[in-house]
């Protein structure tokens, strides 16, 4: 089970790192030095307004399907047609709740109409990973890391020919860049219901309510999750947006710093996709998931020191590359985002395997603590500290739910304290934060530093122990 994660690894990494970065940094970074700072930050707060109801539009549906099918592929034929026709009800009961919420709260016509086609691209997007959850829960990944990067590709096509190829006398507007979303989506949810429906070998809407009633009563934990962590996750743009005077310019300067983390946690989101099913698989099997979960912690821990030394020491150097305004701003949220993305990164080893062993009941009170936790500390942050408050707030939270789940982890499955493993990390993240400190003072070029610190990482990562050469070898060469 090691080998075959690692070589699905790979395969998504490698896929992911072709075109996501390019659609980061490439095109949604242009976009937002196009359409300026406070026009971007304007569609970044409604996107993540947008996400704040998104749960109705799944209800737990797709973490409790990839385990459910995961364990019992069998099932696949009976619930696919049930679970499409319960979605497209739940779309309804979405739509209805976020524009009423956002009339509420005094969104203007302007804003409704965007807010209105990300409501259908967030149906679409929710549509597509119930779909891919069949897919991966079937154990086909190489199958589910095509279709997941088949939106941003389509994305990065359409928008790369209205910025760069004179299509058009005007300069992008945010409302193409959402309409573009659009098609993306609608496009990837065609391919993707095409080969569930292929792999069933049958499909017809079917709204049987008894089912709906009895699916939805097992899948809710799962949903009152994935609610309560969009709130802590998502609700820091929304609330710099409607408690600052100049909130839309302040969530601009959020969303420059918060791409990186975005990019960033692209990683331990890979990770966790191939992992869900895995870990599902092996605890109903009654395996030993010891050394898959050190495994993959080992191996998200590397990076993810390395990635918040670089952001920390550098942030100036990379915002000023990325950008054309709010450097300095962006700068200083960046460093304190980044720090949470070792918390951010915990969560997706260890919330990932307490979702596969079904331990809702712990997450969703670790949830609800870090929920209240975010909330209080941006209301407390944000008329302080401005946009930079708002960063603190997120960096304790995530850190507080990452660590908090570890320790769930370790009680939930007995996990014996492995001292030795502990040492390692300890020496492991003081060899690189002391490497990229001492050179981030050399009068070198930057980038060539960071090259120096990602070879030290490496290096050091195996001084440690924390990969050892003779275990990379017994891998790849162990059969399946």
């Amino acid at each position: 089970m090691r080998k075959k994660f690692i070589i699905n690894l790979a395969f998504l990494l490698l896929l992911n790192l072709l075109i996501k970065p390019f659609w980061i940094f490439g095109v949604e970074r242009s976009v937002q030095n196009i359409v300026g700072s406070a026009e971007f930050g304007f569609y970044f707060s409604l996107f993540n307004f947008s996400l704040l109801l998104n749960i109705i539009l799944d209800l737990g549906i797709t973490n409790f399907n990839n385990r459910n099918i995961s364990q019992n592929p069998q099932l696949l034929r009976k619930h696919v047609s049930n679970i499409v026709s319960l979605k497209l009800i739940l779309a309804l009961v979405y739509a209805a709740l976020t524009i009423g919420a956002a009339l509420i709260i005094g969104y203007d016509s302007r804003q409704l109409g965007i807010l209105l086609i990300l409501i259908l691209n967030q149906f679409l997007s929710s549509l597509i990973l119930y779909l891919r959850s069949n897919i991966s829960g079937l154990q086909l990944f190489k199958t589910d890391s095509l279709i997941s990067v088949l939106d941003r590709f389509i994305m990065i096509v359409v928008c790369s020919i209205i910025i760069w190829g004179n299509v058009t006398d005007k300069p992008m507007k945010i409302e193409w860049f959402v309409l573009t979303q659009t098609f993306a989506y609608l496009t990837t949810a065609i391919v993707t219901f095409s080969i569930v429906v292929y792999k069933a070998k049958f499909f017809k809407l079917n709204f049987d309510f008894r089912f709906f009633r009895v699916f939805l009563r097992q899948s809710y934990p799962y949903a009152l999750l994935i609610l309560l962590m969009a709130f802590y996750n998502r609700i820091d743009s929304v609330m710099l947006e409607r408690l600052l005077p100049d909130g839309k310019h302040q969530a601009g300067i959020y969303a420059q710093a918060y791409r990186i983390l975005e990019a960033a946690s692209m990683l331990p989101y890979l990770f966790s996709i191939l992992l869900l099913p895995m870990f599902s698989r092996m605890i109903k099997k009654k395996e030993n998931i010891t050394e898959l979960a050190k495994l993959s912690f080992s191996m998200i821990l590397v990076p993810a020191i390395f990635l918040v030394c670089v952001c920390y020491f550098f942030s100036e150097q990379i915002m000023d590359l990325m950008y054309w305004e709010n450097v300095e701003a962006s700068s200083k949220t960046l460093s304190f985002l980044m720090i949470g993305f070792i918390g951010i990164s915990t969560t997706y080893i260890f919330g990932t395997l307490l979702t596969a062993n079904g331990s809702m009941k712990q997450l969703n009170t670790m949830a609800f603590v870090g929920m209240i936790l975010n909330i209080a500390l941006n209301l407390i942050l944000i008329p302080r500290l401005h946009v930079i408050g708002s960063a603190i707030a997120g960096m304790i939270t995530q850190l507080f739910t990452g660590f908090s789940q570890l320790i769930l982890a370790k009680y939930v499955f007995k996990f014996k304290i492995n001292y030795k493993l502990i040492l390692s990390i300890v020496i492991f993240v003081a060899i690189v934060i002391v490497s990229t400190q001492l050179l981030s003072k050399l009068n070198m070029n930057w980038i060539t530093i960071i090259v120096i610190i990602g070879l030290i990482s490496l290096a050091a990562s195996f001084a440690t122990r924390l990969f050892k050469i003779k275990d990379i070898y017994k891998l790849l060469t162990e059969r399946e």
